[in-house]
């Protein structure tokens, strides 16, 4: 039996004997077609999948920056499907019985939801001078997942916005193309028209898509202090930080149904339970995954 007759039949269960509400009904299903991408990915079929396996998936799941609450639905999820695989006989033993629901006490920084982050954006006062860049940072951030030392060190070699992508040097120096939204492009493009081109630059500064006031690379502090007053003058009480927006962007992607691995490979990732790269995706693909499936592409 294949993968889709099997979740066919689970949600045929959920709604006629278990009952559910058609939305809890869909959230059971995505957190199975999750598991059934982790397993295809490793050539793993529902009968040999193993109680590690499914571990591997929930730490795959923390390093993506889920909060430990997303994190233990998913797991609640596969626990409900392999229950009913169990009563049906479809297996003979449960992998999922000793898994361990991730402990909601240890909490991962916070996340921002859509409106949170909207909220923030409309605060920032755009006739100031630093009002453009600001909104273009955060805007940034939040749309292509980058950590805050990947963007002060962005260029302006690194936007190829008519190709759709920006290229980004992460850890290591290990370099990956990730997928820009309209958004991003907007508002990068405003900062460009209102305030860089107008700017005195400092010498060897020039390439900086992100400048401070004196025409200067901006500083990861400067990032860090941006992000937590504009939080702060929206009366956002939440501990926010620049890696908030990356957190936001892994939750918000992959609870809207995208694929783990790619959204692995446009953060950037490795997975936390072994030193082997993800495999490189096609750029179109991960292009695919991006616009639709993060939220700012399903706006405006």
């Amino acid at each position: 039996m294949s993968w889709d007759r099997y979740i066919k039949d689970f949600v045929s269960f959920l709604k006629i004997e278990k009952g559910l509400a058609d939305n809890s009904v869909f959230a059971y299903q995505q957190d199975v077609v999750k598991l059934m991408q982790f397993a295809t990915e490793r050539r793993l079929t529902i009968t040999s999948l193993t109680l590690a396996d499914l571990q591997q998936l929930v730490a795959v799941l923390f390093d993506l920056g889920l909060s430990a609450r997303s994190q233990a639905r998913v797991v609640s999820g596969i626990k409900q499907f392999f229950g009913f695989l169990l009563v049906e006989e479809l297996i003979t033993e449960d992998p999922s019985e000793l898994l361990e629901m991730p402990r909601i006490g240890r909490k991962l920084p916070d996340f921002l939801s859509i409106e949170e982050i909207d909220k923030m954006l409309a605060t920032v006062d755009v006739s100031k001078k630093e009002g453009h860049r600001n909104r273009a940072i955060m805007e940034t951030l939040y749309s292509c997942g980058l950590r805050v030392s990947e963007l002060v060190n962005l260029k302006l070699g690194d936007l190829f916005f008519e190709e759709g992508f920006i290229r980004v040097k992460g850890k290591g120096n290990k370099e990956r193309l990730v997928p820009v939204s309209p958004s991003v492009e907007k508002e990068i493009g405003l900062y460009f028209d209102a305030v860089r081109r107008h700017q005195n630059i400092v010498h060897g500064h020039e390439l900086f898509v992100f400048l401070n006031r004196r025409g200067a690379q901006l500083t990861r502090v400067m990032i860090f202090t941006i992000v937590k007053n504009t939080a702060k003058n929206c009366g956002i009480s939440k501990s926010i930080s620049p890696h908030t927006f990356r957190h936001s962007f892994a939750t918000h992607m992959v609870e809207g149904g995208a694929n783990l691995r790619a959204v692995q490979e446009m953060l950037g990732h490795e997975s936390i339970t072994t030193t082997e790269i993800y495999t490189h995706l096609d750029q179109r693909f991960m292009r695919d995954a991006i616009i639709h499936f993060h939220p700012r592409n399903s706006r405006d």
